[in-house]
């Protein structure tokens, strides 16, 4: 098989695998070891700043340091509050000044990362879960779509990969997996659907260069699919989580109160803002701390694929040389 893509020539990489930006699991040296191997690893920039101390610019040359390799960015374009945008809009700048190229953004519209990135020549691609909002996000010009589907981790979507490239195939523009890859085998099988290319979280969690505790990533190697359940406690929306006898003793569902104001057409805004302040500090301690914490291991059904941890670039190499012989 060749892994030449529309999306390995747009952005110079030689394997079509994204290490997806993960919060709080996205740390320098990760994403420096998956490009350094030919993937490429996309920069979180509040798990960069806020999780493992690196103002961003600095964390980028830390990066640059360890790779010369292409390295991607990802900007939320949610307008949460204008404080929030304000400073993404100069997180996406300094990404820019220090050269990168490869943008993904996510939950808004992505016309001003695009103007910025195609004014120096680089690429954007946007996160979707179904056909309405990728042809929303082809209105703003990105330049090819993340398709997230039902075996991601985080928040999933609702649509197997087939179904999804059934759907948003005729759209003219590269589609990346994202979501139920864990094994060569899947990396394979993605790649054969027509997708340009992968995206791994769970996967690249669960090795040597990511900072997440060794309970996380010994919890990801030891789950399989049927252990990924969806709870609305993270964020007020189903996030794709591993079943902990934590998760069994408080139940998945928000409670009445809350499902009452995420669906209050004033209200929802300040009770996904109290969801997501509480899951910034929630998954961060769990990711980094382990198991004493009562909290969240993000993982989505790819676990199925993982069965140890090891070096982020032997992942990278190990899927290549299979998809090369197949």
């Amino acid at each position: 098989m060749n892994l030449t893509t529309p999306f390995t020539e747009a952005v110079g990489i030689e394997v079509p695998l994204i290490c997806g930006a993960m919060y709080p699991c996205s740390n320098p040296e990760l994403i420096a070891a998956v490009s350094a191997a030919g993937g490429i690893g996309i920069i979180q920039p509040i798990s960069m700043s806020y999780v493992h101390g690196h103002e961003l610019r600095a964390g980028i040359q830390l990066i640059r340091g360890l790779t010369d390799k292409p390295v991607g960015f990802n900007a939320i374009v949610e307008k949460s509050s204008k404080t929030y945008e304000d400073r993404m809009k100069g997180w996406v700048d300094i990404a820019l000044e220090e050269g990168v190229r490869l943008f993904i953004t996510a939950l808004g519209k992505p016309d001003w990362v695009v103007e910025k990135v195609h004014a120096v020549g680089g690429v954007v691609y946007h996160d979707v879960t179904e056909r309405k909002w990728a042809e929303r996000a082809l209105e703003f010009d990105v330049d090819g779509l993340i398709c997230v589907n039902s075996r991601a981790g985080g928040h999933a979507g609702a649509k197997t990969p087939a179904a999804l490239m059934d759907e948003l195939g005729d759209l003219g523009v590269p589609l990346i997996c994202a979501g139920g890859v864990g094994g060569p085998e899947d990396f394979i099988d993605a790649l054969k659907l027509g997708y340009a290319g992968v995206q791994m979280g769970t996967r690249f969690i669960a090795t040597t260069e990511c900072k997440a505790h060794d309970d996380y990533k010994r919890a990801i190697v030891g789950a399989k699919a049927d252990d990924i359940v969806l709870t609305e406690k993270i964020s007020g929306v189903p996030v794709a989580v591993i079943n902990t006898p934590y998760i069994e003793k408080v139940g998945t569902k928000a409670g009445p109160v809350m499902r009452r104001a995420l669906r209050h057409a004033k209200l929802k805004h300040y009770a996904r803002m109290y969801y997501s302040l509480k899951s910034v500090f929630q998954l961060k301690r769990a990711s980094l701390q382990g198991m004493n914490y009562k909290d969240y291991f993000q993982a989505g059904r790819s676990v199925d694929g993982v069965t140890e941890v090891e070096p982020a670039g032997d992942v990278v190499r190990r899927f290549a040389e299979a998809a090369r012989g197949a």
